[in-house]
């Protein structure tokens, strides 16, 4: 089971990050890392999906 909840997780992340990139008005995994790093709003979508995907990985330590 926690595998299954940790991808939802992830799933849950990666639909955000996603989501944030088209509110940008850009597509996610389309964009070269130079043009996130020098686009603020692309950046701070980084930064969410960093943090959003890390606060899944205490669901691989959870016991089954």
């Amino acid at each position: 089971m926690p595998l299954l909840t940790y991808g939802l997780c992830q799933a849950a992340c990666a639909g955000i990050v996603v989501a944030c990139f088209s509110a940008a008005g850009f597509t996610f995994g389309t964009v070269p890392g130079a043009i996130i790093g020098a686009t603020p709003a692309l950046a701070a979508c980084n930064s969410a999906f960093a943090a959003c995907s890390s606060q899944c990985s205490w669901l691989l330590l959870s016991p089954v």
